[in-house]
């Protein structure tokens, strides 16, 4: 990197990738159109695509060495391979260990950054040095980039984030000296890598919710938010995650854990009927909240709202989207 681009702050970026061609290309030039006084450090980790993912960061990379596209930030420096890993949570860390930026994020290869968003977070981290980790709006798009709604992020509160998913992780940049401070990520998670972060990172440094939109959050049926392949493991990891640093399984996420074991598991006589299926899960709820709590908790009648008992009876996509 020129000893020019060394006088603007760098914000480093991971895409962990892996047969996600149908979206790279969209994700690649989201990142390397940001526009500002910040240089761009890109490290692509794929985990050995079968696709066309390696053709297609490849050809992004060679634009780069070659200087025959348009850079509209200070510099880029672009820095990818191809090996197999052990899931994402692994190339995430292979790729921040790679990293040596002042500003620390990662992109999902089927996410987007919207115009303008580097710029954003690089002025609000130059005006506010106390901060060490701030989220951005983001909206929900489905497989061929229709905006589906908001995410629903909201001001950060390390309580509410217990119980609620009020961070979007494609709108999330930190600090690179507050992520090495907390030991990176923990490569034990395969799906909450993000959710343990944040807490960790908001348990010892200031994070602050920046209320602009600067994101895209995909939803396709490969994805892990909504894949049922995944849904099981994802909501059990994240209860786990939640016990591990609050001492505290908090009703919402139990529902959500009974919710998806309930509909995979239980007879079809009784799934087929939406009624008896929510007396199950409602009943299966209490019963676990009050085994995993060692009985009710005092936190949870903050979670008695009618915001969460109208959840009771909606979908976990409709949960998410607000539709």
């Amino acid at each position: 990197m020129s000893n020019q681009s060394q006088q603007f702050p760098i914000i480093s970026i991971i895409t962990p990738s892996y047969n996600q061609g149908e979206f790279l290309a969209e994700t690649i030039e989201s990142v390397i159109s940001q526009a500002g006084d910040f240089a761009i450090e890109y490290i692509i980790m794929d985990g050995g695509s079968t696709d066309n993912s390696v053709e297609i960061i490849t050809k992004y990379a060679k634009r780069i060495r070659e200087g025959k596209g348009p850079v509209y930030c200070q510099s880029i420096t672009f820095h990818w391979s191809s090996n197999t890993d052990k899931g994402q949570t692994d190339a995430l860390a292979k790729g921040f260990d790679k990293a040596s930026g002042d500003v620390f994020a990662w992109l999902n290869s089927d996410d987007t950054y919207l115009p303008g968003a580097l710029q954003r977070v690089t002025d609000y981290f130059q005006a506010h040095p106390e901060v060490d980790m701030l989220y951005g709006d983001a909206q929900y798009i489905d497989a061929e980039g229709r905006v589906i709604s908001q995410y629903g992020t909201e001001e950060f509160d390390i309580l509410r984030l217990a119980s609620a998913n009020i961070i979007c992780q494609s709108a999330t940049f930190f600090r690179s000296k507050a992520f090495r401070a907390v030991g990176g990520l923990n490569e034990k998670l395969n799906f909450v890598m993000d959710y343990d972060l944040w807490i960790r990172l908001g348990k010892r440094f200031i994070c602050t919710h920046f209320p602009e939109l600067l994101a895209t959050y995909r939803l396709h049926e490969s994805s892990k938010t909504i894949n049922s392949d995944y849904l099981i493991h994802n909501s059990d990891e994240s209860l786990s995650v939640t016990i591990h640093h609050f001492g505290w399984a908090p009703l919402t996420r139990v529902f959500t854990s009974c919710s998806i074991r309930t509909q995979t598991r239980l007879p079809a006589f009784i799934a087929q009927r939406p009624f008896l299926s929510l007396l199950a899960t409602i009943g299966y709820t209490i019963a676990r909240s009050f085994i995993l709590n060692r009985g009710a908790h005092r936190n949870d009648v903050r979670l008695l709202t009618w915001r969460n008992f109208r959840k009771l009876l909606k979908k976990r996509l409709e949960i998410m989207t607000g539709h």
